[in-house]
């Protein structure tokens, strides 16, 4: 195997758990198993950098359509605070969400790759986009 040796003694033991059984005065060794990275080339790296930034813009143009859409199918002058028709807004930028992944399928984008962190990141772009894109559009509504 190789790695790195963990040295480990009966002193580091009676240190730490204060034991008074039979003494070891043999070291045992341990490997750790050292996992190699990958070094990535700068090609690779800029093909990565490109992807996230498509993946950025989808989530930032979802936003921006399911604030459009969330503008036209609920009527500003029934929007007071949080009711029936601010669900349905919510529920059509949560169906962005959703939409996204399927974009990423078409586009060729790696989504087995992503992980929680990155869809809860995609998740807050197209929320962010959606929230101030619906909101400027419903400040111009004359009531």
């Amino acid at each position: 195997m190789t790695g790195r040796a963990i040295s480990v003694s009966h002193k580091d033991f009676d240190t730490y758990n204060n034991y008074d059984g039979a003494v070891m005065t043999e070291e045992t060794a341990i490997e750790a198993p050292e996992i190699p990275k990958k070094k990535l080339t700068p090609a690779e790296k800029q093909v990565q950098h490109i992807n996230r930034i498509k993946k950025t813009a989808i989530a930032c143009f979802i936003g921006i359509i399911t604030g459009i859409i969330s503008f036209v199918i609920v009527p500003a002058v029934s929007i007071s605070g949080f009711n029936n028709y601010t669900m349905l807004a919510l529920f059509l930028m949560l169906a962005g969400v959703v939409v996204q992944r399927h974009i990423f399928i078409l586009m060729k984008l790696d989504t087995p790759k992503m992980g929680k962190k990155d869809w809860l990141y995609q998740g807050f772009m197209t929320f962010a986009f959606w929230f101030i894109s619906w909101s400027i559009l419903l400040s111009t509504v004359q009531r």
